[in-house]
């Protein structure tokens, strides 16, 4: 019995930052224009975390395309730049590299 508690307990510490930051995401409009397994408006996060794995600097990236918004990376649909702090953009960037 003690097991299984210990287990429940630390399973909600390590899935404690993601349904934190799937949070996040919902609360500033991200989902309006991703999924985690399908193409919205703009890629799945599961293809962006595949695109950037293996990169050092991928998360600085995605925080500050977050931020700053852009064009070009998947096609000619701009990401505006949304209304969020540099620990914000810096969360969901994390998170979104987790997606698989």
């Amino acid at each position: 019995m003690k097991n299984a508690a210990l287990i429940v307990a630390m399973a909600a510490v390590v899935a404690g930052p993601a349904f934190a930051s799937a949070d996040l995401a919902q609360k500033k409009n991200c989902m309006a224009c991703h999924a985690i397994d399908k193409k919205l408006v703009g890629p799945a996060y599961k293809e962006v975390a595949a695109k950037y794995a293996g990169q050092k600097d991928a998360a600085a990236k995605l925080a500050d395309k977050i931020q700053k918004g852009g064009t070009g990376v998947w096609g000619q649909v701009p990401m505006p730049p949304n209304q969020v702090t540099a620990d914000e953009a810096k969360a969901l960037a994390a998170w979104v590299l987790t997606a698989k």
